[in-house]
């Protein structure tokens, strides 16, 4: 490139200032200039937000370590997903999904023969947290943070207040030499072509470039109300549309897990923060109205009618038809959003950034690689949409019209019913992943830990060996409480860091 090329990204929030960041430290070297234009009219939708160990690689790769940045946003570590009250016909009240560390390697594939023992009739142990050394440590309230003399990578999570970190990677995206201005958006201008070539301020700016990052939310200003890209909703499986939020104190003992316990028509999450604990209810607006999901999520935390401020968030569940069209590119809620139900939400866009960053260089900066990008993002998106399904297609619950039509509906996709199929016919579970190349998405240990979970299994048989349970013959639990004694207490921990890096936080406000 002769000249800098252009980049402007429409919109902050978490999604378009994660994005700044990681171009902007990728191409520290090139000649690349990265404006990014938002108003602070617009207000971003983040609640309190919950992420996969996408997030922990991301920080790693910029250098910003997590005593600088998680004091000032309030976070929290995060290595499982706890599901509350999803099959209580089935099994026990609750099951875990760790997210996997190394240490698993051990024990993972006895956890899949377990499984698959299990589904022949075996009475063998099959809970999921007793296999994984994150579902130990939410056991026991550690940090998933050890002494290089316990040398095995943990993977694991965070849990964030995102207007502070949307804050917090503002300033490190300003360091990083990105423009930033203030502004609203008052038209987008485009080339006879449809090419977007400029953004036209209220104030009368123009904001010229030649990429273009719609981050504008679910309004989609660039992508969808510009280049007029359709949104194909998910709403024929995924019924959740809106979401009641209230937040309470922090908790005494900051859990290391979030938490989602299943209500009559939706879902209520608990997200642990060191200022705060966030609580939202994800429900259906065509089974349930405001009010009374509003009244039974106060129920559900034993809060009284004149304690905090309910709000209500509207979601469009669904994704874009192209993610990248033309030179525009969308993001975060511009670009699709799957309900919230596995943090899976700065996931996908750390990863499209990723995925563009490298197909946007090899193609020489050039739409080149537009096609095989789209098809990447759109697989993703699908994956976990088929993974988030299976949660409500698989409910044991009888309390609700809601429930019932969630395990009737058939509107599946194709991969997700051979997945169930093969698990049903006793069938080699982990091969047909494997052959359907979906591992990417959700892996094996994560299907297992939905399916076990959720005691997806057969009567047991009335004749029993009495042996063949590779979590006794193994002495799991051994290995696991003596793996326990490498971590700290998790609400210690933060504190200690916290009480390290003073500064940082108040040099934020």
């Amino acid at each position: 490139m002769s000249a800098p090329h252009r980049i402007v990204i429409a919109g902050g929030g978490t999604a378009g200032w994660i994005a700044t960041c990681l171009m902007a430290h990728h191409w520290r070297d090139k000649p690349v200039s990265i404006t990014l234009v938002e108003s602070a009219d617009i207000a971003t939708v983040g609640v309190g937000e919950g992420s996969t160990p996408t997030l922990k690689r991301f920080f790693s790769d910029l250098n910003i370590a997590e005593s600088d940045w998680m004091p000032a946003c309030n976070a929290t570590y995060k290595v499982n997903i706890r599901f509350k009250g999803w099959s209580p016909q089935n099994g026990p009240d609750s099951y875990s999904h760790p997210f996997i560390s190394q240490p698993d390697a051990f024990t993972e594939r006895p956890f899949h023969v377990n499984c698959h023992n299990r589904r022949l009739g075996l009475d063998v142990n099959v809970t999921p947290e007793q296999f994984l050394l994150n579902g130990w440590l939410a056991g026991a309230g550690k940090a998933p943070v050890a002494p290089t003399s316990f040398p095995f990578r943990i993977e694991y999570g965070y849990h964030f207040d995102s207007a502070l970190l949307g804050r917090y990677l503002k300033r490190h995206a300003v360091s990083l030499g990105v423009n930033h201005i203030e502004g609203k958006i008052d038209d987008v201008i485009t080339s006879l072509s449809g090419h977007i070539t400029s953004l036209k301020l209220q104030s009368g700016e123009i904001v010229d470039g030649d990429f273009f990052i719609d981050c504008t939310g679910f309004r989609s200003l660039l992508l969808q109300q510009t280049l007029d890209i359709r949104f194909n909703p998910f709403s024929e499986n995924l019924f959740n549309d809106r979401a009641a939020v209230l937040a309470t104190p922090a908790q005494a003992r900051l859990p290391v897990e979030t938490t989602s316990t299943a209500l009559s028509n939706g879902w209520a999450w608990s997200i642990p923060l060191s200022s705060r604990t966030g609580n939202g209810y994800v429900f259906s607006s065509a089974h349930l109205s405001d009010d009374k999901a509003e009244a039974e999520l106060r129920r559900h935390l034993s809060v009284q009618d004149n304690e905090g401020d309910v709000r209500f968030l509207s979601m469009r569940v669904g994704q874009v038809e192209k993610h990248w069209h033309k030179n525009c590119l969308a993001l975060g809620l511009a670009q699709g959003f799957i309900e919230p139900l596995e943090a899976t939400a700065l996931h996908l866009v750390q990863l499209s950034v990723e995925f563009f960053i490298e197909d946007y260089e090899q193609g020489n900066f050039s739409p080149a690689l537009q096609d095989k990008f789209n098809k990447d993002v759109t697989e993703r998106f699908s994956g976990v949409r088929d993974y988030i399904v299976a949660h409500y297609k698989l409910n044991t619950r009888d309390d609700s019209a809601y429930w019932r039509e969630n395990r009737n509906n058939m509107a599946l996709s194709e991969s997700l019913l051979q997945l169930l199929d093969v698990w049903y016919r006793k069938g080699d579970f982990p091969a047909e992943i494997q052959r359907q190349n979906i591992q990417s998405h959700f892996g094996i240990t994560s299907w297992h830990c939905l399916l076990a979970g959720y005691g997806i299994f057969p009567p047991l048989a009335k004749q029993q060996p009495g042996r063949g349970d590779l979590y006794k013959d193994n002495d799991t639990e051994a290995f696991f409480k003596g793996c326990l004694l490498n971590f700290p207490d998790h609400s210690a921990y933060l504190k200690d860091v916290a009480n390290s890096f003073p500064a940082v936080k108040s040099s934020l406000y």
